[in-house]
């Protein structure tokens, strides 16, 4: 399951150095402003699924998918999230 995920952020690592035009990964990275408007959309859009019970685990895909390469082109790396994330589980357990 992870695998998937740490494939996805390979990919996109890669597409961030690519010079490849047709990329729709590599268009997000370089369009900081269209990244924005697609996870504002994607978001919409996955709240909206999952108020209707409808089509959830795609739109999720799409949300996760696009902040992962809105937190890439910005610099956010995933490897320092999840840190994060273990010390407020670590703050929780004491």
């Amino acid at each position: 399951m992870l695998k998937t995920l740490e494939d996805l952020v390979n990919i996109i690592r890669e597409r961030k150095s690519s010079s490849d035009e047709t990329s729709y990964t590599s268009k997000l990275l370089k369009d900081k402003s269209l990244s924005v408007e697609k996870v504002k959309e994607e978001i919409g859009e996955l709240i909206e699924a999952v108020e209707n019970n409808s089509n959830k685990i795609h739109e999720a895909a799409d949300v996760l998918y696009h902040l992962l390469v809105y937190l890439e082109g910005n610099g956010v790396r995933i490897e320092d999230i999840m840190d994060e994330l273990e010390k407020r589980k670590k703050k929780k357990e004491s």
